[in-house]
């Protein structure tokens, strides 16, 4: 939790705030491909990427 409280930090101070929506959809992409790497709906998300 400390790096996320580090990384809001950052964002506040340095006025960053326009990097929150691509670290969310990073995290976002992330978990979906971790999540379905063993299923049926793998090939699918592959070919977004």
């Amino acid at each position: 939790m400390a790096f996320l409280a580090e990384l809001w930090d950052f964002l506040k101070v340095r006025k960053k705030f326009w990097l929150l929506p691509i670290l969310v959809m990073m995290a976002i992409f992330g978990g979906l491909i971790i999540l379905t790497q063993g299923s049926a709906i793998a090939p699918f998300i592959y070919t977004i990427f």
